[in-house]
């Protein structure tokens, strides 16, 4: 299943011939009309004209206006798939507009969307998160979401939904937990994305990793993390090839080594060796990240002890070419080399 490839191909049995468009003002309100039609063709042939029409964001407010968004709602509930399928990227359209992500709230449409999380047709559950992580982007969307309960379902989700549903529902989660995060704490959100550090794609390991990282702000996120141990793989993947990876990983790894436990614990996995080796990494980020998790290690007496082999080296970040990255070596060196 982790395999799986989304086809975007109708199934063989749908007539994919669009409605005929009407001239100028009539042609949004025909087309709204034909959404509420008896006959499945029209319901069909409509959606599939609107999909194309509204890519032109000039149209997503006229359509708003016209009570798209409320027809588009009802269709969420259509018993045919290619209806539903179609009315969700329709939706996941809607989305992009700051107007239409209005409408989700306005029409109350985020917990009727949310019920295609379970469809049995891979595309409405793909085209159902794709709308769900553009409505999440913005804070007011990210609040929307997690007002109406739905942290816990997409934690859920990520233990068994196909790979590229995955990486929109972490990302989904990424602005949900800037809002709130003990709703995914509850959920169990830090022990799926501990798993989710092993798995076989990058893009995936990253995601769980900044998740981590966002879930661990508040000193319960940090507690748990530590519960669950998810400081070891973090710093196994301090080796990862690819640099996302090791930047989200370094990143995680300071903001859980704040607490004196998660400090302790990293520098049970051997973290510092790793750290170190990431100063010079090529990417800036990376560099970034590294420098801030070795600060806040270097706060314990071993790891300063430890660190102070290798100020030389971190000096050496402090005329680096990126400025947020000299401000961290700069602090890096003044708090390894204190003395009470």
């Amino acid at each position: 299943m982790a395999k799986t490839v989304i086809s975007q191909k109708l199934p063989p049995d749908i007539d994919p011939t669009k409605a005929p468009l009407a001239y100028g003002d009539r042609a949004l309100p025909r087309l709204n009309r034909e959404l509420k039609d008896k006959e499945l063709i029209t319901r069909q042939r409509a959606l599939m004209t609107l999909c194309d029409y509204l890519h032109d964001p000039e149209h997503i407010a006229d359509a708003l206006r016209v009570g798209v968004a409320e027809s588009l709602k009802a269709l969420l509930s259509d018993k045919d798939p290619t209806v539903r399928h179609k009315t969700t990227e329709v939706l996941y359209v809607i989305a992009t507009h700051n107007k239409g992500r209005d409408a989700f709230l306005d029409y109350g449409i985020i917990v009727p969307l949310s019920k295609l999380f379970d469809d049995s047709v891979d595309l409405a559950r793909k085209n159902a998160h794709m709308a769900m992580e553009m409505m999440s982007e913005i804070p007011y969307g990210a609040a929307g979401v997690v007002e109406a309960q739905l942290v816990p379902k997409l934690v859920g989700k990520l233990r068994d939904e196909l790979n590229e549903i995955k990486e929109l529902i972490l990302d989904t989660l990424h602005f949900c937990l800037r809002e709130e995060t003990m709703h995914a704490l509850v959920a169990g959100a830090m022990e799926v994305f501990t798993e989710l550090l092993g798995h076989n794609q990058a893009i995936i390991r990253a995601k769980a990793a900044r998740d981590i990282m966002d879930l661990s702000v508040p000193l319960d996120g940090k507690n748990k993390a530590c519960e669950v141990k998810a400081l070891p793989p973090l710093v196994g993947l301090l080796k990862d090839g690819d640099t996302y990876v090791r930047s989200m990983a370094a990143g995680a790894i300071a903001t859980i080594t704040i607490t004196t436990q998660g400090k302790y614990l990293a520098l049970e996995a051997g973290a510092i060796p790793h750290l170190v080796e990431l100063v010079e990494d090529k990417n800036s980020e990376v560099r970034l990240n590294s420098l801030k998790a070795l600060t806040t290690l270097s706060e314990a007496p071993e790891g300063r002890k430890e660190l102070l082999k290798h100020v030389d080296l971190i000096k050496k970040r402090m005329e680096d070419e990126s400025q947020a990255v000299v401000k961290a070596a700069t602090i890096a060196v003044r708090v390894i080399t204190w003395k009470p």
